[in-house]
């Protein structure tokens, strides 16, 4: 089985997850240029806009780094082909199945890596032949499943050939030396990274997450299927109290358009989406990526040592 790191060209086994409208060639480039795998996140933005970051991305680093396709986008198979032109050495997919776009990512010489949250789902994608999967459970911030990282991520690794990375719930070494326990080969970072120097998002969002205490997340959308954990605000509030009213799922989705935005973008506290993790409370401040990450890996070794368990 290969090692993270060979395979994804880095210094530290991690992942920087696929944030939409948030992970910019900006955070990506300096993920990838503290020694992790950054990643810009297409999203919903058409196929120029992700042309364009991955040119940008280039311009700030040197080192290799990934493109996040939300499949269920109506832009995906244009942007499938963009990896492919500008020589993208990743791509991480989520919602939806990669199988129809392996084969051309394969023939490109692209390592191919979803994010799942079943193994009936990993299973599938290495028989389409992914190089690793990302096994994400719902402590992790924005569209989640139902499995928590501890229960998915060894019932994964048992189940496949392939290189398993634990996402969900990993904040500092502790996080990573339980993730490797597990039998995860890497790590994939989200939350923490919002609260890093080099993060785009607005002030507010990051000092929200500072701020949050253990039980300040809250998951919405279980009824319309779309399952996001947010930080608690009166947006989330007053959408919950909707949905067990029983209001109607056109009447949710329009609530929720366009509110990500409105906390990326203007930090608005009353009516944005705060995506973020359980492990928020385990956030006190703003580092830059360099020292999040050396934190959590060099001091992870020693942790080990303590521990006598690797």
């Amino acid at each position: 089985m290969k090692n993270i790191c060979e395979l994804l060209k880095t210094k530290y086994p991690v992942i920087q997850g696929g944030m939409a409208n948030i992970a910019d060639h900006c955070l990506a480039s300096a993920v990838s240029n503290a020694g992790g795998l950054g990643v810009i996140a297409a999203g919903g933005n058409n196929p120029e806009w992700v042309r364009a970051e991955i040119r940008k991305c280039r311009e700030l680093t040197s080192g290799w780094f990934g493109v996040n396709i939300m499949l269920m986008s109506p832009h995906a198979s244009a942007i499938a082909e963009v990896v492919i032109e500008e020589k993208v050495p990743v791509v991480i997919t989520g919602a939806g199945n990669p199988g129809p776009y392996v084969e051309g990512w394969k023939r490109a010489g692209i390592v191919v890596i979803p994010v799942i949250a079943s193994v009936a789902l990993a299973k599938r994608m290495e028989r389409a032949g992914v190089d690793a999967v990302i096994a994400e459970g719902t402590e992790a911030g924005g569209h989640v499943g139902e499995l928590t990282t501890m229960a998915l991520v060894p019932q994964v690794a048992d189940a496949l050939g392939i290189p398993v990375i634990a996402a969900g719930g990993i904040a500092d070494k502790r996080g990573v030396v339980a993730a490797f326990v597990l039998g995860a080969k890497g790590v994939q970072l989200g939350t923490v990274l919002l609260a890093s120097e080099e993060c785009p998002v607005h002030p507010n969002y990051k000092q929200k997450i500072l701020e949050a205490k253990d039980t300040d997340t809250v998951v919405t959308g279980r009824r319309t299927k779309a399952p996001v954990r947010v930080l608690k605000n009166p947006m989330a509030r007053e959408y919950l109290r909707l949905s067990e009213s029983g209001v109607s799922l056109e009447e949710l989705e329009k609530m929720t358009l366009g509110s990500l935005r409105k906390a990326v973008l203007d930090g608005d506290l009353e009516n944005g989406s705060f995506m973020a993790g359980q492990i928020s409370g385990l956030v006190k401040e703003i580092k830059p990526v360099r020292k999040i990450f050396e934190e959590m890996f060099l001091e992870a070794d020693a942790y080990k040592e303590q521990l006598r368990i690797l």
